[in-house]
């Protein structure tokens, strides 16, 4: 069995959707010949925990903790947050937030000395484990999951060094993302040549939805199209558990994940509203779940709504806690950013809605996700902003609830095209071939 060096920040006990991507690469890849070797941080300042991810880690997979120097628990002092506060949620506010003279300077300092992120600060650790690790565990290729993109930085001195074939994975843009900070014109520099050198030197860059690709295209033409290789988000068959079937007694809209600055659910809620105050909906037979973490604005807008009474709002719930949540619902209810990219985006999220098998509300832009509900015949796709079509949406789910019937009947062929046992067999053979042509 050939072996795999796995460079990624996010690993059990961290939570989020970013986890499960490598966790699950790491579960299925030994199933074809891969044998994964992950190199993480010891104790990474993660937005989220989630011990119980770590019983899902294989017993028989080498993990390598190392250390790593965290700003952003000086940056929490700086602007007088709490010790254990999450960063992210906040950190990309609405454009028209107001922001401190503190929380200025955090930005400049993020912007002008953490290049390419705040998780720079793991190289000087992460470098010299990693070439221990290629010796001792005589690793044959080397694939890094991004962002953090620190991770890919790490991984391209590895590959230089080694010589050794690399996948540079990527599950959101580099530069110029929603999540980017605005730097001045040297540590912008900077940063796109570490995009570019990584673009340049990893020997396939591959994406988790499509749009990533297309950033890369237009800011790096010389890269050649073959280089790139999209492997979808998906779903894990085995975390969906057999659960009671009882129908609910209200209609029941889940949300899980994070919501924040141009993530939000005003539209929605607006929707929602308007059809209460029209008597198309009796706000005493719904329950609107919203499931995660959420930013200041947001809990504000869940707190001035006059559905106040229909609303359950519930902090971060371990993974497997999160699917239950999933199948208990009558409709998944899924926000796309209001950004530049959101035509391009595909949340990871929305695989884990479609392993549910329940109808999905999507509230995003004409492309990926209207592409992907429309081929696996998930859901319904209205625009953030058209509140006429969000009502629609919503008022078709909550009569099939009160009528005791169903019009969603999924495309079982094109759902199942994104388990994560089949996107990680595609992986191993990427893996073989790069293996095989060296």
């Amino acid at each position: 069995m050939k072996s795999l060096l796995l460079i990624t920040y996010y690993f059990p006990p961290s939570g989020g959707p970013g986890v499960q991507r490598v966790l699950k690469f790491v579960k299925y890849l030994p199933q074809f010949g891969w044998r994964p070797v992950v190199l993480t941080v010891e104790n990474g300042d993660y937005p989220a925990r989630d011990e119980s991810l770590l019983n899902e880690i294989p017993a028989e997979t080498t993990v390598y903790r190392t250390k790593i120097f965290e700003p952003y628990r000086l940056y929490r002092r700086l602007t007088g947050r709490a010790a254990d506060a999450p960063v992210d949620v906040d950190n990309i506010p609405k454009g028209e937030r107001k922001t401190s003279v503190a929380e200025q300077l955090a930005a400049f300092v993020r912007s002008t000395f953490f290049i390419p992120d705040a998780r720079i600060g793991w190289l000087p650790w992460a470098v010299p484990a990693g070439l221990r690790i290629i010796r001792n565990e005589k690793i044959d290729a080397i694939y890094s999951s991004s962002p953090p993109y620190t991770t890919s930085v790490i991984a391209d001195i590895l590959h230089r060094k080694t010589r050794l074939p690399w996948i540079a994975g990527f599950r959101d843009p580099w530069i110029g993302f929603i999540s980017s900070p605005d730097r001045w014109m040297i540590p912008a520099g900077v940063d796109q040549w570490m995009e570019r050198s990584v673009a340049q030197d990893a020997d396939l860059l591959e994406v988790a939805w499509r749009g990533i690709m297309l950033d890369l295209q237009q800011k790096h033409p010389q890269i050649p199209v073959q280089k790139y290789v999209h492997l979808p988000n998906g779903y894990d068959s085995e975390d969906y558990p057999a659960h009671d079937c009882t129908p609910n007694e209200l209609f029941t809209v889940v949300y899980t994940g994070s919501m924040y600055g141009r993530r939000n659910p005003k539209t929605f809620l607006q929707a929602v509203e308007e059809l209460t105050a029209e008597g198309a909906v009796d706000p005493s037979k719904i329950r609107l779940s919203f499931i995660g973490r959420f930013g200041a604005e947001v809990k504000e807008m869940l707190e001035a709504t006059s559905l106040r009474d229909a609303l359950e709002v519930v902090p971060y719930l371990p993974h497997g806690e999160s699917v239950k949540r999933l199948l208990q619902a009558d409709t998944l209810l899924l926000v796309v950013d209001e950004s530049k990219e959101s035509a391009e985006i595909v949340p990871g999220k929305v695989f884990e809605y479609l392993g549910a098998r329940r109808p999905i509300i999507a509230l995003a832009e004409e492309g990926a996700v209207a592409e992907l509900l429309r081929e696996t015949n998930a859901g319904r796709v209205a625009h953030n902003q058209d509140i006429p079509a969000i009502k629609r949406a919503f008022i078709e789910q909550y009569q099939n609830f009160l009528n005791h019937q169903s019009s969603f009947t999924p495309n079982e062929e094109a759902v199942r095209r994104y388990d994560r046992r089949e996107i990680t067999r595609r992986l191993a053979e990427l893996l073989d071939y790069l293996h095989r042509i060296r």
